[in-house]
């Protein structure tokens, strides 16, 4: 007995083509493809993939608020791609910052 080796992208793929004829499904095809490619592809445990994705969440959270304050940029790079740069309000925090951290050490 042969075992077929499953590709990701051929079953989003595969997933991509039914939508068509299933259009009201096709969130629920395509999101279970999306995530079973991803588990199938992940070794961590499911758990961890979980406090991961939080952590993701909260950092992302985080970045818009402080874009908000006017504290940092995003700067403009490919998509998906997101890099951030300090705005002179942001600058103007540094010496600040180091005395934080200066003061965390000594405690």
């Amino acid at each position: 007995m042969t075992r077929i080796k499953r590709n990701p992208l051929v079953i989003a793929l595969a997933a991509a083509s039914l939508a068509g004829a299933l259009t009201a499904c096709a969130p629920l095809i395509l999101g279970g493809a999306a995530v079973s490619a991803m588990v199938a592809v992940d070794r961590r445990t499911s758990g961890t993939q979980i406090e991961d994705e939080t952590i993701e969440l909260k950092g992302a959270t985080r970045l818009r608020e402080l874009e908000a304050a006017g504290v940092l940029y995003r700067l403009p790079l490919r998509h998906n791609t997101r890099a951030y740069a300090l705005t002179k309000r942001g600058l103007a925090l540094r010496d600040t910052i180091l005395a934080l951290r200066k003061w965390g050490a000594e405690a």
